[in-house]
């Protein structure tokens, strides 16, 4: 029976689990922090302890181009071939962590899915994965030919939209900082914290800028409905973009912090002010993924396959 390794590598942690063409094998998932190692090979080393796999799959925060991989928030480069001298596989596969969350839209649990805004998907539509964590960017899952075909994107780093003039204001001061003013600037943990010190002169952590809307704090309930604004905004334009009509799914700590508080922030308003087309995008259903796995279950997807 093959032996599988996946992973799914962010900035801040990376989890790992054994699998077989049947599943994730129970008891095999663990979670490592990255700052504990200098680079991928070693903390899979650390978790095989000597053990071999027949093939890896690893889905990475970060662009892959000509098969390896290179962190955007972190200063690891991914190269197969080493992977594949340190784990035994004869096949190395590489994805970016969002495009593994896409692959696994068609094997996560419902339980694994919890409802934001209601909708009408369309079965046919593509479906986006709007990740929000360390960094962002998302992925589209199309349906082709009876398989799930999702392409790479970075869209975290283009560039923000233009807003009402407080948020414009802001993405100016954040241009003096960052030229091309990215989305994930602002819509990542990091970036709701840089949001916060460039409106109000302020350093504060994203749990404590959260933890203050909750508690009705003015500073902290502004930046948190201007994040909500500027999350509406762009989650509506990529919406658009791919059609994403058969559902948005929103994914990442950060995508947990603020779910509770989706629709108070405005987020959904934002999302579907898009003129002629509110009505496509009233009728998306928009979900947050619970599942800490689902990059894992996407690399299994990728796997199964891959390796007929």
């Amino acid at each position: 029976m093959a032996d599988w390794l996946l992973a799914d590598v962010g900035a801040s942690h990376t989890r790992l689990a054994r699998a077989t063409r049947q599943g994730i094998c129970p008891g095999t998932a663990q979670r490592f922090a990255n700052a504990e190692f200098s680079g991928l090979v070693p903390l899979m080393a650390a978790y095989l302890d000597g053990a071999t796999v027949d093939a890896v799959c690893a889905g990475v925060a970060g662009p892959v181009r000509h098969g390896t991989a290179r962190l955007t928030n972190l200063d690891w480069v991914i190269d197969p071939a080493e992977l594949a001298r340190a784990t035994g596989a004869t096949a190395v596969h590489l994805l970016n962590d969002l495009q593994a969350q896409a692959q696994a839209l068609d094997d996560l649990p419902p339980a694994s899915l919890l409802p934001l805004v209601p909708g009408v998907p369309d079965p046919n539509g593509p479906r986006m994965v709007m990740g929000l964590g360390t960094g962002s960017n998302i992925a589209v899952a199309h349906r082709v030919n009876g398989k799930v075909y999702v392409p790479p994107a970075e869209a975290g780093q283009s560039g923000l939209p233009h807003m009402g003039t407080a948020e414009n204001g802001l993405i100016a001061a954040l241009g003096r900082e960052m030229a091309h003013k990215p989305c994930e600037a602002f819509l990542s943990g990091p970036g709701l914290a840089r949001l916060h010190r460039l409106r109000t002169g302020q350093e504060q952590a994203p749990d404590r800028i959260i933890a203050g809307f909750k508690a009705s704090l003015p500073n902290a309930c502004e930046t948190l409905e201007t994040f909500g604004n500027i999350l509406g905004a762009v989650m509506g334009n990529l919406a658009l973009t791919h059609m994403s009509t058969g559902g948005v799914y929103l994914s990442g700590g950060l995508a947990r912090a603020i779910a509770p508080h989706f629709t108070a922030l405005g987020c959904h308003r934002h999302f579907c002010t898009k003129g002629p087309y509110k009505q496509i995008l009233c009728n998306t259903p928009i979900s947050l993924v619970t599942d800490d796995h689902a990059a894992l279950l996407g690399c299994l997807h990728h796997l199964r396959h891959i390796l007929q």
